[in-house]
């Protein structure tokens, strides 16, 4: 071979813009490894699966009177898929936000303290794109926290109760695929308000390399705008509070489906994402890394 086929055969072998799309594949695929091997993350998963567990058990052992209790838990003895509901709305002031604040404040701060979070720089990917990632794991984080207490409520539910057409909060009997469908599409709205404050706790991590703080700032800013949020005399406040429509997701159990709410909700989240995506984008992208 001559020196310009050597030559020629090493320039064709140069990477182009094709190894970036393979890495940034490649560090999402990591990203989602490390976010659901972390011991506490499964842990929380855990914790989650376990509140449709102790509803169901309890119920099963005493069920409770009409309007005892949280929303829908008498309407479980009536039909499993309940439980799942049920299940969804205990979770959600405390247990849900908890989750995503201790993966949310980890996010960065997390590599930080490791001192990891540099090597991740030095691969061929900007800081935004690596927090596009970042925060694509905390969503998937999210979908799966709502999507493990609703799978867990309707299959218990469906052992210990019975089970098929259900009637809706509008007065409406529909199907139990139906009904199916009904829960999948709360566990996604749910899903969707709590990457709202996933970019929250994404934005706080950026601002510390100490994953503790952040994950307990984060977990309470989400205390302290549901404490708002049950204030009266705040309530010129309540529609611009991430957690005020968290449980609105009561309208998908309608005929027809009652969107205002629920539209709402999305646009709030959206914003908050927005925002606040921004601004860990604006600190993370001039910060100054040295671990």
């Amino acid at each position: 071979m001559s020196a310009a086929d050597a030559t020629v055969g090493v320039v064709r072998t140069l990477p182009t813009a094709a190894p970036r799309r393979r890495v940034s594949g490649r560090l999402l695929r990591s990203e989602l490894a490390m976010v659901f091997r972390r011991r506490r993350n499964q842990m929380a998963l855990l914790v989650l699966a376990g509140i449709p567990v102790l509803i169901g058990i309890a119920v099963k052992l005493s069920a409770p009177s009409p309007g005892e209790g949280p929303a829908f838990l008498s309407r479980i003895t009536d039909n499993g898929v309940f439980l799942a509901f049920a299940s969804l709305v205990v979770v959600v002031p405390l247990f849900l936000p908890l989750a995503v604040s201790v993966v949310a404040g980890d996010a960065v701060s997390g590599e930080a303290q490791l001192g990891t979070l540099r090597y991740l720089l030095a691969v061929p990917v900007g800081r935004g794109r690596l927090l596009v990632v970042k925060y694509a794991a905390l969503v998937a984080f999210c979908l799966t926290g709502t999507a493990v207490v609703a799978a867990v409520g309707v299959g218990l539910g469906a052992i210990l109760f019975p089970t098929g057409s259900a009637t809706l909060l509008s007065g409406t009997q529909v199907s139990l695929l139906a009904v199916l469908g009904r829960v999948g599409l709360v566990a996604v709205y749910l899903a969707a308000c709590m990457a709202a404050l996933g970019a929250i706790g994404l934005f706080v991590s950026t601002l510390t390399e100490t994953p503790v703080a952040a994950m307990a700032a984060t977990a309470t800013l989400a205390i302290i705008s549901e404490v708002l949020d049950s204030v009266p005399q705040l309530s010129a406040i309540h529609p611009y509070l991430f957690s005020h429509y968290w449980l609105q997701f009561g309208d998908l159990l309608r005929d027809p489906i009652a969107t205002g709410g629920v539209l709402q909700g999305l646009l709030t989240a959206g914003c908050y994402v927005a925002v606040f995506g921004a601004l860990a984008w604006a600190r993370f992208s001039g910060k100054d890394v040295s671990s």
